[in-house]
């Protein structure tokens, strides 16, 4: 009986130890076994601090604060809709920030500014020749409401329509700003070279200025998203072969399978994905698997860009976008891009200046001060889109 009794004791005992054991030091095993030493997100933060500090100075604390918080979010309206959610975002607190351009603001700069600004493009007048400044005439019917800057209420999901056509896409609104840099007239042919998930070939459509819409993306998988998207949103009349086709073609061979067609070409290369990288694990390029793959991101940018050139027909204008805030996935490939389609192809470019379009917009964006070529919207605490680069170039033979 008493040896009974010490073992009742005993097993009180120790229950009563690990009721004040922490629970971490009981599943220390499996839980230490298992986490990742260093995550993409932090090989990816790392990257970025060593290169962006030096890129950016003083300006990368405030960037990479933003990188770090939650974006904001722009909602493109569907023209194609039925519901009358323009008034009701509106009474919302949103605005349409295309809409509501100051005209002080999207006056060109003066001449003796622009050749000031111009003399710092790097690249050589022998390799391509600047634009003037003229003005940018831009689509009344797209539209895209944000909130105010420093508010960052979400936007409730779109809702469908008696159609079934949703009333608006979610998307960073600084990835309109390509589709409006494009500056698509009417009955133009245009092809969207690596268009999924859609959202750029979406706010094209929304111009209706479109002759015909060329999108297409490598991937099967990421181009039957991009099909459901534009299920979601475009009536089917404009879904049809004679307006429309969809296509899962190597990019970089477009050169070879269209040569001298569209009026306008949309590169939205793949690119480190900065946001992304630095807040998800998930599908990451900074990946240990995936090293190789990121090291030839500026080779891929660089045959992509190339193929769209070749795609544009003379006369032409070729947007070029990324979103990263990297210098060799930016510049560098427009510049070599513009040597080698020269050189190999004997294609003559022009670098159409994009500062209306900042001047446009810079009470919502914030753009890179003195870039040697193109615009770039960083991230900022009080408007947090991007980074989103773009620069537009123009074929002349």
């Amino acid at each position: 009986m008493a040896l009974l009794l010490d073992s009742r004791l005993l097993l009180r005992k120790v229950q009563d130890l690990r009721c004040f054991t922490p629970r971490r030091h009981r599943v220390k095993g499996k839980w230490a076994a298992t986490k990742t030493k260093h995550p993409p997100t932090s090989l990816a933060l790392q990257h970025f601090d060593s290169t962006y500090s030096a890129q950016l100075g003083q300006l990368w604390p405030s960037v990479r604060v933003a990188l770090l918080s939650e974006r904001k979010y722009g909602a493109l309206v569907n023209n194609f809709s039925h519901d009358a959610l323009l008034e009701e975002l509106e009474a919302q607190g949103c605005r349409d920030f295309i809409a509501q351009t100051d005209k002080e603001v999207a006056q060109p700069c003066s001449r003796q500014e622009s050749e000031e600004e111009s003399s710092s493009v790097s690249i050589k007048e022998s390799d391509a020749d600047v634009q003037p400044l003229s003005p940018l005439q831009l689509s009344p019917h797209i539209k895209c409401l944000v909130f105010p800057r420093g508010d960052i209420t979400r936007f409730k999901p779109a809702r469908p329509d008696v159609c079934g056509l949703l009333g608006y896409y979610l998307m960073d609104a600084a990835s309109v700003l390509p589709c409006l840099g494009l500056d698509v007239q009417e009955g133009h042919n245009v092809l969207d070279l690596c268009a999924a998930p859609g959202g750029k070939a979406l706010a094209l459509l929304q111009t209706q200025s479109i002759g015909f819409l060329c999108v297409n993306d490598s991937s099967v998988s990421r181009t039957s998203r991009l099909r459901k998207v534009l299920n979601n949103y475009a009536p089917k009349q404009l879904l049809t072969e004679d307006k429309l086709r969809i296509t899962s073609f190597d990019g970089t061979k477009w050169g070879e399978i269209e040569r001298n067609t569209f009026d306008r070409v949309l590169v939205d290369v793949p690119c480190t994905t900065d946001r992304h990288s630095v807040m998800e694990d998930d599908n990451s390029i900074f990946s240990k698997s995936r090293t190789a793959e990121r090291r030839r991101l500026p080779q891929l940018q660089l045959e992509l860009l190339l193929a769209g050139i070749q795609a544009a027909c003379p006369g032409g204008e070729i947007l070029y976008s990324t979103c990263t805030l990297s210098q060799v996935q930016n510049l560098s490939v427009v510049e070599q891009a513009i040597y080698t389609a020269r050189e190999n192809h004997g294609i003559q470019l022009q670098i159409s200046d994009l500062r209306p379009l900042t001047h446009m917009f810079r009470k919502t964006f914030h753009f890179a001060p003195d870039l040697h070529m193109g615009e770039m919207v960083i991230p900022h605490l009080a408007a947090n889109f991007g980074p989103i680069y773009m620069c537009k170039l123009r074929r002349l033979t």
